[in-house]
């Protein structure tokens, strides 16, 4: 049977005997084949292939082989000799034992037919099906979620070699592309400058003088841009990409006021999620999160956490790194309710939790969100919230003293989020016995101010602030640590943390291939009744304990 003929009809006679007296106590690749028999099948990528024309690889045989080669990490080339050498992935592939194959660069077109036709989450989708089928997956229970960072496969730049590199990158694509063109308007420096890779320790020393550095690019590229957008000019080269990318940054790093070129500072940037940080992946952002910070992207990972079922991972969100945790909540149950596998209650962390995130899970999927929200900032030091007494019907808040509020009026801010803003009298506070426990204002009409949510999600708040001091909530919370095992066998197993492609397309298909990976990873250890790996404890910790 060749790869071109690959279908369901089962594993042929010698390879099946042949694979089981070498492995008598089975390989994953033998085991999720018997579990799940062949996994993917043509029809399921058929809108991604022409009906017509010369055969080509298998679609289903390369969405395995995709997922094994994340599964144990193997690039393109390594997965396609893999194919041909490794009898137990024959037995998967059910292929014969003399089968030539593919080349390798048939996966690179099968990912690209994936991202044109809008079949990225097909193959976490098939494998979720299954594992439904067979019983391993059902709707409801419990899932988690997390994110961890991404770092794009591209170099990261400070603003001095990002803005050299870019117009470098532009520079050798007009070489290319319009040599004739381009030669007029450049001289021998041009080459000493931008000649070789834009490295910093390569940089004039001082502030001054980088400055000066910085702002001869910015003529130099404005040079460029002047020259290609004149009158005359070839109209072609503005659509060369790298001219385009040069535009876009130079917009963003940099002033003119007439030829003075300057650079940009502070206020006048761009903020960090509009602005580029390579010129070779225009997707990529700069985060940062607890003082740390990347060039790329942010992974969510979403898995059950039922204890008698294996942890599947059902939803992959791929984001770029300036997008908080906050922003991909409602997109994640989303997601899930898509696939039909909308949990009953859903664990997270405090970056995913807010009142109204509470209450829109709770109305619009039937999910309950577990995480922390945040404490009130008065607790501890002065009167909390919880404190006052909020009768919404006549829109009166009674302080602990027993004075009713004089003001209340609602207020939207500039997110869209609405509010209401409720103020107490001066005179009523200004004798208060308690008043260095509830306000500091020193003077003006007002005393105590106020802020409120709606009152769906003001009451959800109060709740879970007190619900969350208790010891049976903490309990039931303490599964979300879980998670973070999850991202480390991704990371150890997939290397999802380093992207392999450049664009947020095509960096999603790959953490959906890790994914699916993880998945048949512990399909296998459900199989063989391997227990989950306990929490590692250093020895001080212990020795400690």
């Amino acid at each position: 049977m060749s790869l071109e003929a690959w279908d369901d009809r089962g594993v042929p006679e010698l390879t099946a005997r042949m694979v089981r007296a070498s492995f008598p106590k089975g390989t994953l690749a033998m085991r999720i084949r018997d579990a799940l028999g062949p996994v993917f099948s043509d029809e399921q990528f058929a809108q991604a292939f022409p009906a017509r024309g010369r055969p080509a690889a298998s679609p289903g045989a390369l969405a395995l082989v995709s997922v094994l080669q994340y599964a144990e990490g193997l690039s393109d080339r390594q997965a396609a000799d893999q194919v041909r050498a490794r009898m137990d992935w024959k037995y998967l592939l059910g292929l014969d034992l003399d089968d030539p194959g593919f080349d390798f660069t048939v996966l690179t077109d099968f990912r690209t037919r994936l991202i044109k036709h809008g079949l990225e989450e097909k193959v976490l989708d098939v494998i979720l099906d299954r594992c439904s089928q067979h019983g391993l997956l059902r709707a409801g229970g419990r899932q988690r979620t997390d994110s961890t960072h991404v770092l794009a496969a591209v170099r990261t730049l400070n603003r001095m070699e990002f803005v050299g590199e870019t117009l470098r990158a532009a520079l050798e694509a007009l070489s290319a592309a319009a040599p004739a063109w381009l030669t007029p308007l450049i001289d021998a420096g041009w080459a000493d400058r931008y000649g070789a890779r834009i490295d910093s320790y390569r940089f004039p020393k001082g502030e001054d003088v980088r400055r000066r550095w910085a702002e001869r690019v910015g003529r130099d590229g404005f040079a460029v841009l002047d020259a290609i957008a004149a009158p005359g000019a070839l109209g072609w080269l503005r659509e060369i990409p790298a001219v385009q990318v040069l535009t876009q940054t130079w917009e963003q790093q940099y002033q003119r006021d007439g030829q003075e070129v300057r650079w940009r500072e502070g206020k006048d940037l761009p903020p960090s999620r509009d602005r580029l940080a390579s010129p070779y992946d225009t997707d990529a952002r700069y985060g940062l999160k607890r003082g740390n910070g990347w060039t790329g992207y942010k992974v969510h990972l979403s898995e059950t956490c039922d204890p008698d079922a294996p942890h599947l991972i059902t939803h992959v969100a791929t984001t770029d790194a300036t997008v908080t945790d906050t922003e991909m909540t409602a997109t994640i149950h989303q997601g899930l309710a898509g696939g039909r596998l909308s949990p009953s209650e859903h664990v997270v962390d405090a970056g995913y939790v807010t009142a109204a995130h509470i209450v829109a899970a709770r109305d619009e999927h039937g999910i309950n969100l577990l995480g922390p929200v945040g404490l009130d900032t008065h607790q501890g030091e002065r009167f909390p919230q919880s404190d006052f007494r909020i009768d919404w019907q006549t829109k009166t808040v009674t302080c602990p003293q027993g004075k009713a509020s004089a003001s209340w009026f609602n207020q939207r801010k500039s997110s869209g989020t609405d509010l209401t803003r409720v103020r107490f009298a001066a005179r009523d506070c200004v004798g208060c016995p308690v008043r260095a426990r509830c306000t500091s204002a020193a003077s003006g009409p007002w005393g105590r101010t106020l802020t409120l949510l709606p009152q769906d999600q003001q009451q959800v708040l109060q709740t879970r602030r007190q619900e969350q001091t208790t010891e049976r909530w903490q309990q039931r919370y303490h599964t979300r640590a879980g998670v973070e095992a999850t991202i480390s066998q991704a990371v150890r197993h997939t290397g999802i943390r380093r992207s392999r492609y450049t664009g947020t397309v095509k960096t999603h298909l790959g953490h959906v291939f890790a994914a699916t990976a993880v998945n048949l990873l512990r399909i296998d250890a459900w199989l063989t009744d391997t227990p989950l790996g306990p929490t590692r404890t250093s020895h001080l910790t212990l020795l400690a304990a």
